[in-house]
C-alpha cells in the first residue's frame, strides 16, 4: 500500500483525544499503538485484542511515527564523561 494511503488511515481532530493523532473510526492513538509495539506486543497480538483494527492500521502507526520524525533535530539531553 502507498505511504499516502496508509497516511490517510491516520486522523487528527479537536474534538478526539484532544487532537492527539489516532487511527481513522477509532479512539486508539498512534501513540497508544507505538507504546504497545514498543513494550513488546505483537502484530498479531494488537489484532487480537483490538478486533476492529487491521495490519495497514498498524503500518500506518509506524509511517506517521516515521513521517513526523523526519524534520526534527535531536539533541543530546546530556553529555557523558
Amino acid at each position: 500500500m502507498k505511504s499516502e494511503k496508509l497516511l490517510e488511515r491516520i486522523t487528527l481532530d479537536p474534538g478526539v483525544i484532544t487532537g492527539k493523532p489516532v487511527i481513522r473510526g477509532t479512539r486508539l492513538t498512534v501513540q497508544f499503538i507505538l507504546g504497545l509495539l514498543a513494550h513488546g506486543a505483537s502484530e498479531a497480538e494488537i489484532l487480537e485484542e483490538y478486533k476492529g483494527l487491521n495490519r495497514e492500521d498498524i503500518k500506518a502507526c509506524l509511517l506517521f511515527a516515521t513521517e513526523s520524525l523526519e524534520d526534527t533535530t535531536f539533541m543530546p539531553l546530556a553529555v557523558e564523561a
